[in-house]
């Protein structure tokens, strides 16, 4: 058995038309995975599939529909007759104190980080049943472990995804169906460039305590998304790891 070969595995990557989902779509691709980018902008994600090397395909979704959601995983079944691997990226984030929030706004956040990713392991795990078993990887945070003043919302939705991630491992390690998060630290994407036009001095305050020394890159997500898509994680599920070039554990 070749524990980190994809070949002839299904994935649906939401939110993969850029940053870390693209990162993480490209490690599918490479290991031999045909990858459905999942997502709303159309034109970003056609340029995403060009960089899939023929691997990936484009389905417009939103995933915050209970509907929808079931349709992205009829659509993925339809064109590739299974599906294996399911990457729940989707995700946006307000930043504001606290005291500034519409309730229009927290439920913006929330809908799209946290209720989506359910919704789509929701419709994916028949699927993944039939095909005798699967692989569901959450994204979380930096946020899942820590708080910030102007990311209420965000860090709440991120939080819930590694508790959401433990209940559903519990519910489908019998049907062969492991649940994992990632929780990637401060990487170099549109939302975080944005964070840093907003948060005075966040730049430096990250190179200083990253161990690593750098901010990470897209790429950076790739090997994680593999190893907990792969054989190789066949015995780990319910687990929150860290992809942050040490920044969590840094005093």
């Amino acid at each position: 058995m070749k524990l980190f070969d994809l070949t002839g595995k299904v994935a649906i990557v939401t939110g993969g038309n850029g940053g870390i989902g693209l990162g993480m779509a490209k490690g599918l691709a490479a290991a031999g995975a045909r990858v459905v980018l999942a997502g709303r902008n159309e034109e970003k994600a056609r340029r995403a599939v060009s960089e899939l090397g023929g691997a990936g395909v484009f389905v417009a979704a939103d995933v915050t529909s209970q509907t929808a959601c079931r349709a992205l995983v009829d659509e993925a079944v339809r064109q590739f007759g299974r599906l294996d691997i399911l990457v729940n990226n989707a995700g946006t984030s307000i930043r504001k104190r606290p005291e500034a929030f519409t309730e229009a706004e927290w439920h913006s956040v929330m809908d799209t980080n946290l209720t989506s990713a359910f919704l789509c392991a929701q419709a994916a795990f028949q699927p993944m049943k039939q095909a005798g078993g699967g692989k569901i990887i959450n994204i979380g945070s930096m946020m899942s472990l820590f708080g910030a003043p102007y990311a209420t919302p965000y860090a709440a939705s991120k939080g819930g995804i590694v508790q959401m991630t433990r209940a559903l491992a519990t519910a489908w390690a019998a049907d062969n169906i492991q649940v994992n998060a990632v929780l990637p630290g401060w990487i170099d994407t549109e939302l975080t460039q944005n964070a840093r036009r907003q948060v005075d001095g966040l730049h430096d305050r990250v190179l200083h305590r990253t161990p690593a020394g750098r901010w990470g890159v897209a790429d950076d997500m790739a090997g994680a998304a593999v190893f907990l898509a792969s054989a190789a994680s066949d015995f780990v599920t319910g687990a929150a790891i860290p992809v942050d070039g040490g920044f969590s554990i840094a005093g």
